[in-house]
């Protein structure tokens, strides 16, 4: 358009009709060539994307692996147990982004050296991101991945109940067991607070503190869902008690159990240990005496090669390993054995504590609460959910446990 010639460095186009042929047949073989390109790298990432893999960089709190193939996106060993903070953080309610914030740097959790605060924009990307709850986004769908979740979905829809406005941030002093604590078993609503005040006969007021499902548009069969403050607080107490074992017998069996657990643990570790060593020396010593074959012509270059490669992958698989195999530790046995005593009284902790702490025992030991009609249900968490099993027991001839 402007006057302009084109010289090319490899084809040479001639003038006339002849020449703009041949620059426009070149042209289009081009082009076809990037299109092909373009729609067989889509082609290529939408499959990936079905088989359950993340398409590009994966996001906070999970690395990307080269070469390993059955799982390239794995957690992050610190970063993943910082997004794992935010959401049970968040879920309780308790905390605006920039007291998120807050509390994550006095926790010396950072996102990355040039930025280390967690900024509103860095955290509600996090808290949107379905990644962490095990899906996979590709062309606005969204699909069931492979990679390992960070964050179950209850925790997570209760996070994105808050963002939404669909619950409350805090709950209302007056009301302190509503605030997205509890919800209705039947309809799934909020439970929420309210307070009756009766006139008295001689004069005074009877206040009387409900919790009721909030859903005012309740279908026919609906059940009338309505609890007495102190008889949800007994409820309460009732499903804390179900964590403890009435015999003190069986309490000290379980922690002299348990400590022998942990010297079992760490017996089974050294021996996983010693054989990855061992592993690994053997390698070692396969390297050097392929390697002096080679130098001693006993085998040609490919083999040595191809064999030089699959040792090197093995050496690779086993450091792997030994990088990931844990040794139980002395302070993780006695947290342990804390946890446990602390359940044996826990309905005793919760009565004495202040309602922001009640609260927070309460999300801690279970994922969701419900209310009906007549009962409170709730889904614990591990290992609150074994203990509240309670021991299988079997009376042997003798009568012994």
């Amino acid at each position: 358009e402007r006057g302009i010639r084109l010289s090319f460095v490899e084809n040479h186009f001639g003038p006339g009709a002849a020449g703009a042929l041949s620059f426009n047949v070149m042209a289009a073989v081009a082009q076809y060539y990037s299109d092909n390109l373009r729609s067989e790298v889509l082609k290529g990432l939408d499959e990936r994307a079905r088989q359950g893999w993340h398409t590009g960089f994966a996001p906070f709190g999970f690395q990307n692996t080269n070469g390993d193939r059955n799982e390239p996106v794995q957690p992050h060993p610190e970063k993943s147990q910082t997004v794992i903070r935010i959401f049970d953080l968040f879920s309780t309610g308790r905390f605006t982004f920039k007291e998120l914030g807050d509390q994550l740097a006095s926790e010396g959790r950072t996102f990355r050296p040039s930025r280390p605060r967690f900024n509103r924009t860095t955290l509600s990307y996090i808290l949107n991101n379905r990644f962490y709850m095990g899906e996979v986004k590709r062309r606005d769908q969204y699909l069931p991945g492979r990679h390992q979740a960070l964050v179950d979905r209850v925790t997570f829809e209760q996070c994105q109940d808050i963002l939404h406005g669909r619950n409350r941030r805090t709950s209302n002093p007056d009301h302190p067991y509503a605030g997205g604590l509890f919800r209705c078993e039947f309809c799934g609503a909020l439970i929420t607070g309210e307070k009756i005040r009766r006139k008295l006969k001689g004069g005074g007021v009877r206040v009387h503190q409900y919790y009721r499902c909030a859903n005012n548009n309740r279908s026919k069969d609906h059940p009338q869902v309505r609890w007495k403050e102190a008889d949800l607080e007994q409820a309460i107490v009732d499903e804390l008690e179900t964590l403890r074992i009435s015999d003190p017998e069986q309490q000290e069996w379980f922690r002299e159990a348990l400590d022998a657990a942990f010297s079992d643990l760490t017996a089974h570790s050294d021996r996983q240990r010693g054989q990855l060593n061992k592993r690994r020396s053997e390698l070692h010593s396969k390297q050097e005496r392929l390697l002096e074959a080679f130098i001693t012509g006993a085998i040609d270059e490919s083999v040595f090669r191809g064999k030089t490669d699959e040792l090197k992958r093995d050496v690779e698989s086993v450091e792997h390993s030994l990088k990931q195999l844990n040794e139980p530790s002395e302070e993780n046995r006695d947290v342990a054995l804390d946890l446990f005593n602390w359940t044996q009284n826990a309905s005793e902790s919760w009565s004495r504590s202040k309602m922001p702490l009640k609260r927070e025992i309460l999300i801690s030991l279970s994922l969701n609460r419900t209310l009906s009609d007549v009962s409170l249900v709730t889904t614990k968490r591990k290992p609150f959910d074994i203990l509240a099993e309670g021991p299988f027991l079997l009376a042997s001839r003798d009568d012994r446990i």
